[in-house]
């Protein structure tokens, strides 16, 4: 699961899913860096077993998301402490005039 070890970094500690109350941190870094072939790390109330990575029943997710839907709902997330958030998206990005990247300001 070398695409999860490199991207988990992208989500902190701090952001909860407002669509998923009870997805976990880890779970959301799974479904965004997947663009939701996988709905998360484990199962939750919106994630069933076969449709995480720990249950997985489909074939595996290839390296550059081609079998991955071309649209994904997401999460609805709050983060919860003051910062600077960066964010990507990695489907539809060649470095150029398709580049999908940008950043969120949190102040009190």
């Amino acid at each position: 699961k070398q695409w999860y070890q490199r991207r988990v970094a992208i989500t902190a500690g701090n952001v909860e899913s407002l669509t998923a109350p009870d997805a976990t941190p880890k779970d959301i870094a799974v479904a965004m860096a997947s663009s939701g072939y996988y709905c998360g790390y484990e199962p939750h109330s919106t994630c069933p077993a076969e449709l995480s990575l720990t249950g997985n029943t489909r074939e595996e997710l290839q390296g550059q998301l081609n079998n991955a839907n071309a649209s994904y709902r997401g999460h609805v997330l709050q983060v919860k402490e003051v910062g600077t958030y960066f964010y990507m998206c990695t489907r539809n990005n060649n470095f150029t005039n398709r580049s999908q990247k940008g950043s969120i300001v949190v102040k009190e």
